[in-house]
């Protein structure tokens, strides 16, 4: 019996570059409050999807989407602040 094999290298080879750089790693630190205020969000509509939404489910959800939109304003403002933009975004 003959064995067939791949005689090709690893699909994708391993290289130094796979891992984030540190300003990637800084870019997902400073937008960490949105990330997770959209995770809450997104928590928030999976409990909800398969039954009606209670009173408090529709607050919880509202909370949510305020707390999305205030990370987003406090990131557009920093972003403003750091380019030197004037006026300001909010």
């Amino acid at each position: 019996m003959k064995h067939i094999v791949a005689l090709q290298d690893v699909v994708t080879p391993w290289s130094d570059g796979l891992e984030p750089s540190d300003a990637e790693l800084d870019a997902i630190e400073w937008e960490m409050p949105l990330i997770l205020a959209e995770v809450d969000l997104l928590d928030a509509e999976i409990t909800v999807l398969d039954r009606t939404p209670s009173v408090l489910d529709e607050r919880r959800i509202r909370r949510a989407r305020r707390k999305v939109l205030a990370a987003r304003r406090d990131l557009t403002n920093q972003a403003a602040a750091v380019t030197g933009m004037a006026g300001g975004a909010a």
